[in-house]
Protein backbone atom coordinates (compact mmCIF):
# COMPACT_ATOMS: atom_id res chain seq x y z
CA UNK A 1 0.00 0.00 0.00
CA UNK A 2 0.84 3.28 -0.81
CA UNK A 3 2.50 5.83 1.83
CA UNK A 4 0.07 8.69 2.56
CA UNK A 5 2.18 11.89 0.64
CA UNK A 6 1.34 14.76 -0.62
CA UNK A 7 -1.59 14.70 -3.69
CA UNK A 8 -3.10 16.78 -6.21
CA UNK A 9 -5.67 17.53 -2.93
CA UNK A 10 -3.94 17.33 -0.35
CA UNK A 11 -4.27 20.66 1.41
CA UNK A 12 -8.02 19.58 1.32
CA UNK A 13 -10.98 18.10 3.83
CA UNK A 14 -13.92 16.60 2.26
CA UNK A 15 -16.67 15.00 4.46
CA UNK A 16 -18.84 12.10 2.65
CA UNK A 17 -22.15 11.85 4.04
CA UNK A 18 -23.21 10.22 0.68
CA UNK A 19 -24.97 6.74 0.15
CA UNK A 20 -23.44 3.91 -2.94
CA UNK A 21 -24.13 7.26 -4.98
CA UNK A 22 -21.68 9.28 -3.88
CA UNK A 23 -18.89 7.05 -2.86
CA UNK A 24 -17.08 6.91 -5.99
CA UNK A 25 -16.93 10.79 -5.55
CA UNK A 26 -14.96 10.62 -1.96
CA UNK A 27 -13.10 7.80 -2.92
CA UNK A 28 -11.63 9.74 -6.26
CA UNK A 29 -11.24 12.78 -3.60
CA UNK A 30 -9.64 10.45 -1.35
CA UNK A 31 -7.16 8.76 -4.52
CA UNK A 32 -6.22 12.44 -4.99
CA UNK A 33 -4.95 12.85 -1.57
CA UNK A 34 -7.74 15.13 0.00
CA UNK A 35 -8.29 14.16 3.70
CA UNK A 36 -11.78 12.53 3.02
CA UNK A 37 -13.71 11.81 6.42
CA UNK A 38 -16.54 9.25 5.86
CA UNK A 39 -19.80 10.21 8.27
CA UNK A 40 -21.87 7.08 8.94
CA UNK A 41 -25.07 6.51 10.84
CA UNK A 42 -24.43 4.58 13.95
CA UNK A 43 -23.99 1.50 13.39
CA UNK A 44 -22.68 1.87 9.83
CA UNK A 45 -23.91 2.75 6.07
CA UNK A 46 -26.51 0.27 5.04
CA UNK A 47 -24.06 -0.01 1.73
CA UNK A 48 -22.08 -2.22 3.78
CA UNK A 49 -24.46 -5.10 3.44
CA UNK A 50 -24.26 -5.38 -0.35
CA UNK A 51 -21.80 -7.99 -1.50
CA UNK A 52 -19.51 -9.69 -3.06
CA UNK A 53 -18.55 -10.26 1.08
CA UNK A 54 -14.45 -11.09 1.71
CA UNK A 55 -14.66 -15.27 2.07
CA UNK A 56 -18.37 -15.02 1.40
CA UNK A 57 -19.06 -13.92 5.00
CA UNK A 58 -21.53 -11.62 5.03
CA UNK A 59 -20.37 -8.95 7.56
CA UNK A 60 -20.79 -5.11 7.41
CA UNK A 61 -17.07 -4.63 7.94
CA UNK A 62 -16.19 -7.38 4.77
CA UNK A 63 -18.20 -5.90 2.05
CA UNK A 64 -15.99 -5.97 -0.87
CA UNK A 65 -18.57 -3.17 -2.55
CA UNK A 66 -17.61 -1.21 0.54
CA UNK A 67 -14.19 -1.73 0.55
CA UNK A 68 -13.60 -1.09 -3.00
CA UNK A 69 -15.11 2.04 -3.23
CA UNK A 70 -14.15 3.66 0.25
CA UNK A 71 -10.37 3.61 0.08
CA UNK A 72 -8.44 6.63 1.06
CA UNK A 73 -11.19 7.64 3.43
CA UNK A 74 -11.09 8.10 7.43
CA UNK A 75 -14.19 6.76 8.95
CA UNK A 76 -16.75 8.20 11.88
CA UNK A 77 -20.22 7.65 13.01
CA UNK A 78 -22.84 10.20 13.37
CA UNK A 79 -26.14 11.09 13.68
CA UNK A 80 -26.67 13.96 12.19
CA UNK A 81 -30.81 14.67 12.65
CA UNK A 82 -30.14 15.38 16.26
CA UNK A 83 -29.49 18.34 18.02
CA UNK A 84 -25.96 17.51 19.10
CA UNK A 85 -25.35 15.79 16.13
CA UNK A 86 -26.08 18.60 13.86
CA UNK A 87 -23.22 20.49 15.85
CA UNK A 88 -20.35 18.27 15.48
CA UNK A 89 -21.05 18.54 12.02
CA UNK A 90 -21.22 22.14 11.93
CA UNK A 91 -17.92 21.89 13.65
CA UNK A 92 -16.72 19.85 10.87
CA UNK A 93 -17.56 22.14 8.73
CA UNK A 94 -15.87 24.43 9.59
CA UNK A 95 -12.37 22.54 9.16
CA UNK A 96 -13.53 21.08 5.77
CA UNK A 97 -13.77 22.60 1.89
CA UNK A 98 -16.12 20.48 0.51
CA UNK A 99 -18.80 18.01 1.70
CA UNK A 100 -20.79 15.74 -0.71
CA UNK A 101 -24.25 14.44 0.43
CA UNK A 102 -26.61 12.20 -1.55
CA UNK A 103 -30.01 12.90 0.85
CA UNK A 104 -33.01 13.75 -0.88
CA UNK A 105 -33.60 16.90 -2.26
CA UNK A 106 -34.79 19.24 0.84
CA UNK A 107 -33.63 17.10 3.52
CA UNK A 108 -30.69 19.17 4.68
CA UNK A 109 -32.71 21.53 4.75
CA UNK A 110 -35.14 20.63 7.04
CA UNK A 111 -32.22 19.74 9.63
CA UNK A 112 -30.64 23.23 9.09
CA UNK A 113 -27.77 22.00 7.13
CA UNK A 114 -28.33 23.15 3.64
CA UNK A 115 -25.80 25.11 1.44
CA UNK A 116 -27.40 28.66 2.88
CA UNK A 117 -26.59 26.93 6.40
CA UNK A 118 -23.36 25.58 5.74
CA UNK A 119 -21.78 28.68 3.80
CA UNK A 120 -22.51 31.08 7.20
CA UNK A 121 -20.33 28.83 9.29
CA UNK A 122 -17.95 28.31 6.38
CA UNK A 123 -18.53 30.83 3.69
CA UNK A 124 -15.77 28.68 1.22
CA UNK A 125 -17.47 25.47 1.30
CA UNK A 126 -18.45 23.64 -1.49
CA UNK A 127 -21.53 21.52 -1.34
CA UNK A 128 -21.57 18.31 -3.72
CA UNK A 129 -25.63 16.97 -4.01
CA UNK A 130 -26.06 13.61 -5.85
CA UNK A 131 -29.55 13.01 -6.41
CA UNK A 132 -31.35 10.77 -9.24
CA UNK A 133 -33.03 14.12 -10.74
CA UNK A 134 -31.18 16.89 -9.30
CA UNK A 135 -32.30 19.39 -6.55
CA UNK A 136 -35.28 21.06 -8.77
CA UNK A 137 -38.02 20.00 -11.32
CA UNK A 138 -40.94 17.85 -11.01
CA UNK A 139 -39.07 14.80 -10.85
CA UNK A 140 -36.65 16.11 -7.60
CA UNK A 141 -38.96 13.59 -5.01
CA UNK A 142 -38.70 10.51 -7.03
CA UNK A 143 -36.74 8.09 -5.24
CA UNK A 144 -35.02 5.76 -8.04
CA UNK A 145 -32.83 2.79 -8.63
CA UNK A 146 -29.78 2.54 -10.60
CA UNK A 147 -31.88 0.61 -13.08
CA UNK A 148 -34.37 3.55 -13.07
CA UNK A 149 -31.56 5.71 -13.73
CA UNK A 150 -30.39 3.86 -16.75
CA UNK A 151 -33.55 4.31 -18.42
CA UNK A 152 -34.13 7.98 -17.35
CA UNK A 153 -31.26 9.12 -18.47
CA UNK A 154 -29.67 6.98 -21.02
CA UNK A 155 -32.93 5.26 -22.63
CA UNK A 156 -32.24 5.33 -25.76
CA UNK A 157 -28.52 3.95 -25.49
CA UNK A 158 -30.51 1.33 -22.83
CA UNK A 159 -33.09 0.16 -25.20
CA UNK A 160 -29.74 -0.62 -27.70
CA UNK A 161 -28.66 -3.46 -25.01
CA UNK A 162 -30.03 -7.41 -25.46
CA UNK A 163 -31.83 -9.08 -28.45
CA UNK A 164 -34.82 -7.57 -29.97
CA UNK A 165 -37.46 -10.01 -28.92
CA UNK A 166 -36.36 -9.93 -24.88
CA UNK A 167 -36.78 -7.52 -22.11
CA UNK A 168 -34.58 -4.50 -21.83
CA UNK A 169 -31.58 -4.90 -19.10
CA UNK A 170 -28.87 -2.65 -17.65
CA UNK A 171 -25.36 -2.79 -18.24
CA UNK A 172 -23.10 -4.77 -15.27
CA UNK A 173 -24.00 -6.06 -12.28
CA UNK A 174 -22.92 -2.90 -10.11
CA UNK A 175 -24.30 0.83 -10.42
CA UNK A 176 -22.60 2.38 -13.13
CA UNK A 177 -24.89 4.90 -13.13
CA UNK A 178 -23.69 5.79 -9.62
CA UNK A 179 -20.39 5.42 -11.37
CA UNK A 180 -20.36 7.68 -14.02
CA UNK A 181 -22.17 10.46 -11.23
CA UNK A 182 -19.51 9.99 -9.05
CA UNK A 183 -16.88 10.74 -11.68
CA UNK A 184 -19.02 13.80 -13.17
CA UNK A 185 -19.33 15.27 -9.63
CA UNK A 186 -15.46 15.00 -8.94
CA UNK A 187 -14.99 17.69 -11.81
CA UNK A 188 -18.29 19.60 -10.58
CA UNK A 189 -16.55 19.98 -7.40
CA UNK A 190 -12.70 20.98 -9.46
CA UNK A 191 -14.35 24.08 -11.47
CA UNK A 192 -16.46 25.15 -7.95
CA UNK A 193 -12.61 24.94 -6.27
CA UNK A 194 -10.94 26.69 -9.41
CA UNK A 195 -13.71 29.49 -8.89
CA UNK A 196 -13.25 29.62 -4.57
CA UNK A 197 -9.77 30.35 -5.33
CA UNK A 198 -10.25 33.84 -7.28
CA UNK A 199 -13.36 34.60 -5.65
CA UNK A 200 -13.08 33.38 -2.22
CA UNK A 201 -16.55 31.95 -2.51
CA UNK A 202 -18.13 28.59 -2.40
CA UNK A 203 -21.00 27.13 -4.24
CA UNK A 204 -23.35 24.79 -3.89
CA UNK A 205 -22.41 21.79 -7.09
CA UNK A 206 -26.03 19.89 -7.78
CA UNK A 207 -25.41 17.10 -9.62
CA UNK A 208 -28.16 15.03 -10.98
CA UNK A 209 -27.49 11.31 -12.21
CA UNK A 210 -30.36 11.79 -14.85
CA UNK A 211 -28.56 14.28 -16.91
CA UNK A 212 -24.76 12.21 -16.07
CA UNK A 213 -25.53 9.36 -17.98
CA UNK A 214 -28.02 11.18 -20.65
CA UNK A 215 -25.03 11.75 -22.35
CA UNK A 216 -24.65 8.37 -23.35
CA UNK A 217 -26.73 8.38 -26.43
CA UNK A 218 -25.60 12.06 -27.54
CA UNK A 219 -22.53 10.58 -29.79
CA UNK A 220 -24.25 7.67 -31.33
CA UNK A 221 -27.08 10.34 -33.12
CA UNK A 222 -24.33 12.92 -33.89
CA UNK A 223 -22.39 10.59 -35.80
CA UNK A 224 -25.16 8.25 -37.36
CA UNK A 225 -28.44 10.22 -36.93
CA UNK A 226 -30.26 7.55 -35.68
CA UNK A 227 -30.17 5.35 -32.37
CA UNK A 228 -28.93 1.29 -32.71
CA UNK A 229 -31.39 -1.10 -33.19
CA UNK A 230 -31.41 -3.69 -30.19
CA UNK A 231 -29.89 -7.28 -31.29
CA UNK A 232 -26.75 -8.54 -31.90
CA UNK A 233 -25.86 -5.78 -34.87
CA UNK A 234 -27.34 -2.60 -36.11
CA UNK A 235 -26.50 -3.88 -39.72
CA UNK A 236 -29.23 -5.18 -42.10
CA UNK A 237 -27.65 -9.13 -40.93
CA UNK A 238 -26.33 -10.33 -37.83
CA UNK A 239 -22.98 -10.00 -37.85
CA UNK A 240 -20.46 -11.24 -34.77
CA UNK A 241 -18.15 -8.85 -33.18
CA UNK A 242 -17.48 -11.90 -30.00
CA UNK A 243 -15.71 -14.85 -31.33
CA UNK A 244 -15.25 -18.12 -29.34
CA UNK A 245 -12.11 -19.53 -29.73
CA UNK A 246 -9.91 -22.53 -27.45
CA UNK A 247 -9.72 -21.24 -23.64
CA UNK A 248 -12.28 -18.08 -24.31
CA UNK A 249 -13.76 -15.15 -26.41
CA UNK A 250 -11.44 -12.46 -29.11
CA UNK A 251 -12.93 -9.55 -30.55
CA UNK A 252 -13.19 -9.41 -34.66
CA UNK A 253 -15.07 -8.58 -37.27
CA UNK A 254 -15.57 -9.30 -41.15
CA UNK A 255 -14.95 -5.78 -43.40
CA UNK A 256 -14.58 -4.97 -46.58
CA UNK A 257 -13.29 -1.87 -48.87
CA UNK A 258 -9.89 -0.36 -47.25
CA UNK A 259 -10.46 -1.70 -44.19
CA UNK A 260 -10.22 -5.03 -45.19
CA UNK A 261 -6.44 -5.04 -45.15
CA UNK A 262 -6.20 -4.98 -41.52
CA UNK A 263 -8.94 -6.78 -40.81
CA UNK A 264 -10.48 -9.81 -43.00
CA UNK A 265 -7.56 -10.29 -45.77
CA UNK A 266 -4.56 -11.39 -43.03
CA UNK A 267 -6.98 -13.31 -41.35
CA UNK A 268 -8.12 -15.43 -44.20
CA UNK A 269 -4.70 -15.50 -45.31
CA UNK A 270 -3.57 -16.82 -41.61
CA UNK A 271 -6.48 -19.42 -42.02
CA UNK A 272 -5.55 -21.03 -45.97
CA UNK A 273 -1.70 -21.49 -44.39
CA UNK A 274 -3.02 -23.52 -41.76
CA UNK A 275 -5.56 -25.36 -44.38
CA UNK A 276 -8.40 -23.86 -42.45
CA UNK A 277 -10.21 -21.65 -45.70
CA UNK A 278 -11.67 -22.77 -48.64
CA UNK A 279 -11.08 -21.74 -51.67
CA UNK A 280 -14.51 -19.40 -51.66
CA UNK A 281 -13.15 -18.29 -49.17
CA UNK A 282 -9.86 -17.58 -50.03
CA UNK A 283 -10.88 -15.98 -53.34
CA UNK A 284 -13.68 -13.83 -52.05
CA UNK A 285 -14.19 -10.50 -53.28
CA UNK A 286 -13.30 -8.16 -50.06
CA UNK A 287 -12.99 -4.73 -51.88
CA UNK A 288 -17.21 -4.86 -52.91
CA UNK A 289 -18.23 -6.41 -49.63
CA UNK A 290 -20.71 -4.60 -47.91
CA UNK A 291 -22.69 -5.79 -44.93
CA UNK A 292 -25.18 -3.86 -46.50
CA UNK A 293 -25.35 -5.83 -49.65
CA UNK A 294 -24.62 -9.17 -49.17
CA UNK A 295 -27.10 -11.42 -47.79
CA UNK A 296 -27.01 -13.72 -43.91
CA UNK A 297 -26.51 -16.73 -46.12
CA UNK A 298 -22.81 -15.56 -47.30
CA UNK A 299 -21.81 -14.22 -43.55
CA UNK A 300 -22.79 -17.50 -41.89
CA UNK A 301 -20.47 -19.34 -44.26
CA UNK A 302 -17.87 -17.10 -43.75
CA UNK A 303 -18.45 -17.46 -39.77
CA UNK A 304 -19.12 -21.14 -39.93
CA UNK A 305 -15.30 -21.44 -41.43
CA UNK A 306 -13.90 -18.24 -39.00
CA UNK A 307 -15.74 -20.64 -35.75
CA UNK A 308 -13.89 -23.64 -37.03
CA UNK A 309 -10.49 -21.78 -37.15
CA UNK A 310 -10.53 -19.60 -34.01
CA UNK A 311 -11.12 -22.82 -31.72
CA UNK A 312 -8.00 -24.19 -32.31
CA UNK A 313 -6.31 -21.06 -31.52
CA UNK A 314 -6.44 -19.85 -27.53
CA UNK A 315 -6.60 -16.39 -26.84
CA UNK A 316 -2.53 -15.69 -26.56
CA UNK A 317 -2.23 -17.83 -29.90
CA UNK A 318 -4.55 -15.48 -31.81
CA UNK A 319 -2.69 -12.15 -29.62
CA UNK A 320 0.45 -13.32 -31.25
CA UNK A 321 -1.25 -13.60 -34.58
CA UNK A 322 -2.86 -10.84 -34.56
CA UNK A 323 0.48 -8.95 -33.69
CA UNK A 324 2.29 -11.13 -36.74
CA UNK A 325 -0.28 -10.84 -38.82
CA UNK A 326 -1.22 -7.25 -38.17
CA UNK A 327 -4.93 -7.93 -37.90
CA UNK A 328 -7.48 -5.73 -36.04
CA UNK A 329 -8.35 -8.34 -33.24
CA UNK A 330 -8.19 -8.24 -29.30
CA UNK A 331 -8.34 -11.07 -26.65
CA UNK A 332 -11.36 -10.36 -24.66
CA UNK A 333 -10.13 -10.24 -21.03
CA UNK A 334 -11.58 -11.77 -18.27
CA UNK A 335 -10.47 -11.46 -14.72
CA UNK A 336 -7.20 -13.60 -14.63
CA UNK A 337 -6.24 -11.79 -17.91
CA UNK A 338 -6.50 -8.44 -16.11
CA UNK A 339 -4.50 -9.51 -13.09
CA UNK A 340 -1.70 -11.55 -15.06
CA UNK A 341 -1.97 -8.39 -17.72
CA UNK A 342 1.74 -7.35 -18.23
CA UNK A 343 0.86 -3.75 -19.27
CA UNK A 344 -1.10 -2.98 -15.81
CA UNK A 345 1.97 -4.48 -14.35
CA UNK A 346 4.36 -2.38 -15.97
CA UNK A 347 2.66 0.65 -15.07
CA UNK A 348 2.00 -0.28 -11.41
CA UNK A 349 -1.22 -0.32 -12.07
CA UNK A 350 -2.22 -2.55 -9.35
CA UNK A 351 -1.77 -1.62 -5.48
CA UNK A 352 -1.82 -4.08 -2.57
CA UNK A 353 -3.13 -2.83 0.59
CA UNK A 354 -3.30 -3.87 4.02
CA UNK A 355 -6.35 -5.50 5.90
CA UNK A 356 -4.30 -5.74 9.71
CA UNK A 357 -8.54 -6.53 11.15
CA UNK A 358 -8.37 -9.47 8.83
CA UNK A 359 -4.64 -10.24 8.39
CA UNK A 360 -4.16 -10.29 5.01
CA UNK A 361 -3.35 -7.74 1.99
CA UNK A 362 -5.56 -7.36 -0.47
CA UNK A 363 -4.77 -6.15 -4.13
CA UNK A 364 -6.77 -3.64 -5.58
CA UNK A 365 -7.37 -1.75 -9.07
CA UNK A 366 -4.41 1.29 -8.12
CA UNK A 367 -4.57 4.95 -9.83
CA UNK A 368 -7.10 5.83 -12.46
CA UNK A 369 -4.45 8.42 -14.25
CA UNK A 370 -0.60 8.62 -13.62
CA UNK A 371 1.05 11.86 -12.94
CA UNK A 372 4.74 12.82 -12.74
CA UNK A 373 4.63 14.48 -9.62
CA UNK A 374 1.44 13.61 -7.92
CA UNK A 375 -0.03 10.45 -8.85
CA UNK A 376 -3.27 9.44 -7.23
CA UNK A 377 -2.75 6.49 -4.88
CA UNK A 378 -4.35 4.17 -2.04
CA UNK A 379 -3.41 5.29 1.18
CA UNK A 380 -5.65 3.10 3.27
CA UNK A 381 -8.00 0.87 3.06
CA UNK A 382 -11.82 1.67 3.69
CA UNK A 383 -12.34 2.65 7.32
CA UNK A 384 -14.21 0.07 9.99
CA UNK A 385 -17.76 1.69 11.50
CA UNK A 386 -16.69 4.59 14.01
CA UNK A 387 -12.83 3.45 13.66
CA UNK A 388 -11.79 7.44 13.42
CA UNK A 389 -14.15 8.52 16.43
CA UNK A 390 -11.45 8.95 18.77
CA UNK A 391 -8.48 10.24 16.48
CA UNK A 392 -11.12 12.84 14.65
CA UNK A 393 -13.31 14.21 17.62
CA UNK A 394 -11.08 14.04 20.62
CA UNK A 395 -7.69 14.63 18.83
CA UNK A 396 -9.11 17.29 16.07
CA UNK A 397 -12.18 18.45 16.89
CA UNK A 398 -11.01 18.88 21.19
CA UNK A 399 -14.56 17.00 22.35
CA UNK A 400 -14.03 16.05 25.51
CA UNK A 401 -13.72 12.46 26.70
CA UNK A 402 -16.71 12.73 28.86
CA UNK A 403 -18.83 14.46 26.08
CA UNK A 404 -17.52 12.31 23.56
CA UNK A 405 -19.10 9.61 26.04
CA UNK A 406 -22.37 10.87 26.54
CA UNK A 407 -22.82 11.31 22.41
CA UNK A 408 -21.78 7.67 22.60
CA UNK A 409 -24.31 6.62 25.16
CA UNK A 410 -27.19 8.59 23.34
CA UNK A 411 -26.62 7.33 19.71
CA UNK A 412 -25.33 10.17 18.51
CA UNK A 413 -22.21 8.33 17.30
Amino acid sequence: MAEKKDGMLSPYRVLDLSDERGWMCGKLMGDMGADVVKIEKPGGDVGRNIGPFYHDEEDPEKSLYWFALNTSKRGVTLDISTAEGKDVLLKLVKTADFIIESFQPGYMESLGLGYTDLEKVNPGIIMVSITPFGQTGPYKDLKTSDLVMWAAGAGPCMRTFGDHDRPLYRMSQHPQTYFHAGTEAVVGAMVALYHRGSSGEGQHVDVSIQECMSFFPVGDWDLNRRFRPRGASMLPVEVRHIWPCKDGYVMWRYTGGPNAVRHSIPLVNWMAEEGMADDWLKNFDWENFSHFTTTQDVIDCMEEQTISFFMTHTKAEMMAGAIKYRIMLYPVAAANDMAESPQLAARDFWTDVEHPELGTTIRYPGKFANASETPPVISRRAPLIGEHNEEIYRNELEISAESLAGLKKDGVI
